[in-house]
Formats: structure tokens, C-alpha cells, sequence
């Protein structure tokens, strides 16, 4: 495969295999250096699908970046030019190795960063990314497997909420400003999802558990700019200049997740993925939130693009929601790529609800109250 590359020029060594699920990934050297090379299954991610990536991944590699180093690197390009290369039932893509070290290689999901001086990096490195991002204005992503979309709580009424048109079209659903409206819908091109989701009556936990996050996030919505966003920003997809405790970010990887959401998703997304320490959920008193460090993150952020009051408060209010739409992706690849029912009821319960439950507990007010908090102290900075 290697050899379709000049910038590779075949293979010598395969060096690591990724421990990660969802695609084969190796890094591999070359007559010329490293590469990674990645293999998806079409029925997961197609030709068009992985495009819709690299045609983000490419835009950020020649957008301006102010005056530091871009973060972002384009996929490389074969014989052809392509960047995509289907073969029967696969895709292949291939990418140099981003500058830096695999500093969280074997981090897993919902684990912190090591420093809070990570942290304050990644909100830095997440703001540049955002500045870079302006302009890009491709449409949303189709419908596909494994994306963290934002389309079900966005709210339609407002050009501003990021409402991904291209999931389901509004005009033909009639689907309004209801969020519940838009659920039946996305349910409805997910067959399997659509039947798992009846079986648990999903309208009593919209209802019961859902709406009353989107009541507190609705007020804000209209302040939110469409934007293509990474959404899986963990210190894992991030590449730094050392070991350090205050070692800083040197590249941004796997854009898998990429969707046209906005900005306070891909931060309330970080804040669920780097500062709540989930799989500690089971260990009794266990405090798994990681205020020192959703801080940081937020505060590196804002050194390099303020937040706006409105903006602010949006952090708090979608942080139980920003989960969901991921959570039911995943729940109907379990079901309708993999057949499991057992790993289906961990990504329907265990993630879907079980994370929006979990807001409604003391450490999870207690997260949500010390937001809105420190959104409500910036309020004399006002609207930017």
C-alpha cells in the first residue's frame, strides 16, 4: 500500500500497532521516515465519508494559523493525487507522523491529562484550531457511523445553532424546533437503533431525563456559530513538545469524529472526554471530576479566544447533552456492524442515558453549578 505514496516509498518495519478501536492503524517505516497507515471496513467509513475529513484536515493545513506553527497536517496524496484509497471492501489513507511525542499513546477515553499544564495547552492548541476552522463552510456531514454530530438538540429556529441540515432535511420532516421531532427522525434512517431505542421506550427518557438539559441549554443556542469542530479533542489525539509538566501541543490528530457543530460543543465535549474520570464511576466515593484541570483547559482557551457571556453559559448547558448524539452513533454501530447486544446496552445505558443521569447526582450539580459559576464571573467582560 505504502508504495502508492511517494512521501512514503514502500514499507521497512511495521513499529507499533494501534491499541485503539474503530480502525486498524499502524506506524510504519519507510525508505523516507514514518508514516501511519489506517484500513476502515466501508460498511463504517466509505470513500466519501473519510473525504469529508480530509478535506477539513487539508483546509486547517493552509489556514492561518496567527503567528504560530500549524497544528494540522494534510493527509498525504498517492500516484494520483488521492488521499483515499479503496480496495474491495476497505479504505485505506495514509498520513506523515505528526511532529512531537505520543506523549497519552496508551491513554484510554475519559481519563485526565497528567498537569494541568497539559490542559491549559490542549485549550490553547483547541482555540488556534477554532480561529483556523473559520471560513470552512462545507455542509454537514452525511449520515454515518461513529461521528459526533449535533443535530437533535441544536435548535432550528436559529441560523446561528450549527443545525447539521444535512442529517435530515427540516422542510420535508417538519420537524420544527422539537427536539423530539428531530430524535424520531434520526432514529428513523437508523433501523436497528430505531428498534433497540422502542424496546426502552426512548420518548419517557427524552422526556423524563433529556428535555429538562435542553431547557436550561435552549436560551443560549441562538449565541452559537456554526463551526467544524474536531470532537474527540483527549490529550490522546494530541501531539506534544516533551514529557514535561508544562510541555505544550505540537499537533492535533484523528478527525474522525469532525462534524459542523460550534465551538462550546467541541469544548463541552473536552471537558466530558479529559475532565470526568468515568471508568472510576464504579469505585465507592470515588471523586472523578477533575475541576483543577476543566479550569485550565477552559482558561487556555480563553487566552487565545475569549468566550462570550452567552457562550459561557452555554458550556454549562451542554455539557449533559454533548454526549448524546456520539452515544447513539456508537449504540447502532454495536447493533447494526457488530451484532452485540451486550456492548449496545454499555453504549445505549451505560453512555447515552447513564452520563445524562449522572448530571442529575451531587458531583455532577456540583460540576454544573461551579460552571455556570464561572461563567457568571466574566459576566462585566460582556458579549465580544
Amino acid at each position: 500500500m505504502l508504495r502508492r505514496y511517494p512521501a512514503a516509498g514502500g514499507a521497512t518495519r511495521l513499529l507499533s500497532r494501534s491499541p485503539r478501536p474503530f480502525s486498524a492503524a499502524s506506524m510504519v517505516a519507510t525508505p523516507d521516515g514514518r508514516a501511519v497507515l489506517k484500513r476502515h471496513h466501508v460498511s463504517v467509513r466509505d470513500r466519501d465519508g473519510l473525504m469529508e475529513e480530509h478535506r477539513l484536515m487539508a483546509f486547517l493545513a493552509a489556514a492561518n494559523w496567527g503567528d504560530g506553527e500549524r497544528l494540522v497536517s494534510p493527509p498525504l496524496g498517492d500516484l494520483e493525487g488521492e488521499s483515499v484509497v479503496p480496495i474491495g471492501e476497505w479504505v485505506y489513507e495514509a498520513h506523515a507522523v505528526a511532529p512531537g511525542i505520543d506523549l497519552y499513546e496508551q491513554a484510554l477515553s475519559w481519563t485526565p491529562f497528567f498537569t494541568t499544564g497539559h490542559a491549559r495547552a490542549a485549550g490553547r492548541a483547541m482555540a488556534r484550531m477554532h480561529l483556523a476552522a473559520q471560513g470552512y463552510d462545507a455542509p454537514a456531514r452525511a449520515r454515518r457511523q461513529l461521528v459526533s454530530s449535533f443535530t437533535i438538540f441544536a435548535d432550528s429556529g436559529f441560523a446561528g445553532s450549527g443545525f447539521a441540515r444535512s442529517e435530515f432535511d427540516l422542510a420535508d420532516a417538519n420537524l420544527g424546533e422539537d427536539p423530539v421531532a428531530r430524535m424520531a427522525a434520526y432514529l428513523d434512517t437508523r433501523p436497528e437503533l430505531m428498534a433497540y431505542a422502542e424496546k426502552r421506550d426512548w420518548l419517557a427518557s427524552m422526556e423524563a431525563l433529556l428535555l429538562p438539559f435542553f431547557g436550561e441549554l435552549r436560551p443560549w443556542l441562538r449565541f452559537l456559530e456554526p463551526l467544524w469542530t474536531h470532537n474527540d479533542f483527549h490529550a490522546s489525539n494530541l501531539m506534544w513538545s516533551g514529557d514535561s509538566a508544562d510541555a505544550g501541543v505540537t499537533a492535533i490528530i484523528d478527525f474522525g469524529l469532525a462534524d459542523r457543530t460550534n465551538a462550546v460543543h467541541d469544548l463541552a465535549t473536552a471537558i466530558e472526554r479529559n475532565g470526568i474520570e468515568w471508568l472510576r464511576m464504579g469505585e465507592a466515593g470515588a471523586e472523578v471530576v477533575r475541576l483543577e484541570q476543566i479550569a485550565a483547559l477552559l482558561a487556555g482557551y480563553e487566552e487565545v479566544r475569549p468566550l462570550s457571556y452567552e457562550e459561557g453559559r452555554a458550556v454549562a448547558a451542554m455539557l449533559p447533552l454533548v454526549h448524546c448524539e456520539f452515544a447513539l452513533s456508537e449504540t447502532d454501530y454495536f447493533l447494526s456492524i457488530l451484532h452485540s447486544e451486550e456492548r449496545a446496552f454499555l453504549g445505549y445505558e451505560g453512555y447515552f442515558l447513564g452520563h445524562a443521569e449522572w448530571f442529575r447526582g451531587e458531583q455532577g450539580r456540583r460540576l454544573l453549578d461551579w460552571l455556570n459559576q464561572w461563567a457568571e464571573d466574566r459576566t462585566l467582560r460582556g458579549p465580544r
